[in-house]
């Protein structure tokens, strides 16, 4: 059974005695298994709470002069609470068959009777963790079939192993009605990921409809989200439809939703509560059905504490967190991405584009990208533009100016260069909170955001 040593298998082995948990090591690590040991139930929930296991291996008792099993009964039943999947090996010491039964039926996937024989503890872990590991391995391709090959699915590459989270949330959030935040730094495909969860849900039959609340003035907010009626304002000449209502019965994406307002955090979080809104200058309360799903590259939690952000809203957002890593975690995903963009613009511009030159790839692999995949898609799309040739040079990425910016001369670059230095800059001393990068610059919230999207930052 080679493939469990060479791949070190977590297993979780949990006794009250130390003198057991030092046998198993003795036994399990040799053979290339790593173990996390503990003592009791509350041992067990702690490290399972934030440290990933291939399985465990618990003892049914763990008070002394006891032996009707319940502690490790109970433990079981907590354990599949969390993972349903995760197998469970148990442990007792007093040869109850009908304890190890009643163990099995409430979970665990098989047992040991102490004092064990070591070939059978070696032939029960491996078999059971083997068995665990072919079918992750089997959900991940089920995922990758409906999510990555899917007709009609937005143009989703995901193949790099910093993405698996990702790709397995989606699979398994997606047909949920379940609320998700998508958190991430910019241009890191948030928007795709909304998308794909859409697609993958009930509701995927209507369209799913986009905010970016960053780039609404805060003025507009409540009517662009809500709605208002005629006569509501100066400038309401006729009623309009919110955003929620436009969304009812299918899928409403809020990005950038950290820009949001304090005081329109109270009316988003009823809406979400209650499913009812009243447009800006009506009292007749409309009914909505709408699946949230949001975004932002903040720290909500930490926003939440700070109380610029509600933490009820927080909450409510929440359900489900799916983190995108940034381009830079997942390089193996960059040829994949920047030849399906250099093949999009190649045919959008009718350009018979049709590969790059080596050192224009070696820049594409080096290049620390922190604009994620929408500076590459935008350097691409420059790149095919530039191209004098089928095949993309170096100087066609205008990534050396962007790598040498800061020992360059402001008489050496070009407005829209010295632009796009500058508000690097700003977001990066802001930690891209993108409102204090905006008072910084002298530029309103949406106008930052419509330079970040031009320069693809």
């Amino acid at each position: 059974m080679t493939g469990v040593s060479s791949n070190k298998c977590r297993l979780l082995v949990a006794d009250d005695q130390p003198q057991i948990l030092e046998a198993l090591e003795l036994l399990l690590e040799p053979e290339g298994f790593e173990l996390l040991t503990a003592h009791s139930p509350a041992a067990v929930l702690e490290l399972l709470s934030h440290e990933q296991v291939d399985g465990v291996l618990i003892d049914l008792n763990y008070t002394r002069d006891t032996t009707s099993g319940r502690e490790g009964l109970d433990l079981i039943a907590a354990i599949q609470e969390r993972d349903s999947q995760l197998p469970i090996i148990v442990m007792t010491a007093w040869a109850n068959i009908d304890l190890a039964v009643e163990a099995m039926r409430r979970g665990a996937r098989d047992f040991i009777q102490k004092p064990w024989d070591n070939a059978r503890v070696l032939t029960v872990v491996r078999t059971q963790l083997e068995l665990y590991a072919a079918q992750k391995r089997a959900q991940w391709l089920e995922a990758e079939n409906r999510i990555l090959r899917a007709e009609g699915a937005p143009e989703f590459i995901a193949t790099a192993a910093a993405m698996r989270p990702v790709v397995e949330l989606l699979a398994r959030i997606g047909p949920s009605g379940a609320n998700v935040l998508v958190t991430g730094e910019h241009g890191t495909g948030k928007e795709v990921v909304a998308q794909t969860l859409h697609r993958l849900s009930p509701r995927a039959h209507r369209q799913l409809v986009a905010v970016n609340t960053g780039a609404l003035p805060e003025g507009t907010f409540e009517s662009e989200i809500f709605g208002h009626v005629k006569g509501a304002f100066t400038d309401a000449r006729t009623d309009r439809i919110g955003r929620f209502e436009l969304a009812n019965g299918s899928t409403l994406f809020l990005d950038e939703i950290a820009n949001i307002p304090l005081r329109q955090q109270a009316k988003l979080l009823r809406v979400l509560e209650t499913g009812e809104l009243e447009r800006v200058g009506s009292s007749t309360t409309r009914k909505v059905d709408v699946r949230m799903i949001s975004a932002t590259n903040a720290d909500l939690r930490a926003e939440s504490e700070a109380g610029t952000f509600r933490s009820d809203l927080y909450f409510r957002l929440n359900t489900v967190e799916i983190h995108v890593p940034p381009l830079r975690e997942r390089r193996e995903d960059i040829p994949a991405l920047a030849a399906h963009f250099l093949s999009r613009y190649a045919a959008r511009y009718r350009r018979s584009v049709e590969g790059f030159e080596p050192t224009a790839l070696q820049m594409v692999m080096s290049y620390g990208w922190p604009g994620n995949v929408r500076e590459l898609d935008h350097t691409m799309e420059r790149a095919v533009l530039m191209a004098r040739g089928s095949r993309i040079e170096l100087a066609d990425l205008g990534l050396q100016t962007a790598k040498v910016a800061s020992s360059q001369g402001l008489d050496e670059m070009s407005l829209e260069q010295v632009e796009a230095v500058l508000i690097r800059k700003a977001l990066a001393r802001s930690q891209g909170n993108v409102s204090h990068a905006a008072d910084a610059l002298g530029l309103s919230r949406g106008a930052l955001y419509r330079r970040i999207e031009k320069y693809g930052i």
